[in-house]
C-alpha cells in the first residue's frame, strides 16, 4: 500500500513538471493561449532587423501593447516592412512617434520599442511610424571600431 502511495505521488509531479514546460515553452517562444482582443495594424520601415522575428512583442515604457504580425521585405525600398498589431486601448500614439528596435534579457530576445510623440493627430489603421531605427548589430560594431583602430 505504501508503495503504491510513493508512485502516485511520483506520477503526480512528473505531470505537474510536464505541464510546466509546456507553459514555459509557450510563454518562452511568444506564443498565448489568450485571445488579443480589439487591435488595429501599423506598418514600419527598417533597413536592418537584427533578429527580430514575427510574434515579437511590441511595447511602451516597458508595457506590452502589441505584437508584429508580418514582416516583409520592400523590392521598391529595398528594406524590411514590419506590420504590428496594436491594442485599441493605445489608439492616442500620435502621427510623430517612433519605433525602434531594442534588445531585452540576456538571451537577446528583440522587440519593438514605441516611443510617443507631440503631434495632437492620431495613427489610425495601417497608417506608416515614419521615423525609425533599426537594431544594433553587434558584428558591425566591432568591425567599425577594429577598421577605425586599423587605420589610426
Amino acid at each position: 500500500m505504501r508503495m503504491r502511495y510513493i508512485e502516485l505521488a511520483v506520477g503526480a509531479f512528473m505531470i505537474m513538471g510536464i505541464i510546466a514546460l509546456v507553459l514555459m515553452a509557450l510563454r518562452v517562444s511568444g506564443l498565448s493561449m489568450q485571445s488579443t482582443g480589439d487591435t488595429y495594424t501599423l506598418k514600419a520601415h527598417f533597413e536592418n532587423l537584427g533578429g527580430l522575428k514575427e510574434r515579437a512583442k511590441v511595447s511602451m515604457a516597458g508595457v506590452n501593447i502589441g505584437q508584429v504580425t508580418k514582416i516583409y521585405l520592400d523590392a521598391e525600398r529595398y528594406s524590411a516592412v514590419v506590420e504590428m498589431e496594436i491594442n485599441k486601448s493605445m489608439s492616442t500614439l500620435s502621427t510623430d512617434s517612433s519605433a525602434a528596435i531594442l534588445t531585452s534579457g540576456l538571451l537577446g530576445e528583440k522587440y519593438i520599442g514605441l516611443t510617443v510623440g507631440a503631434e495632437m493627430e492620431y495613427l489610425k489603421q495601417g497608417d506608416w511610424i515614419d521615423d525609425t531605427q533599426s537594431a544594433l548589430v553587434l558584428e558591425e560594431l566591432i568591425g567599425r571600431f577594429l577598421f577605425n583602430k586599423a587605420e589610426g
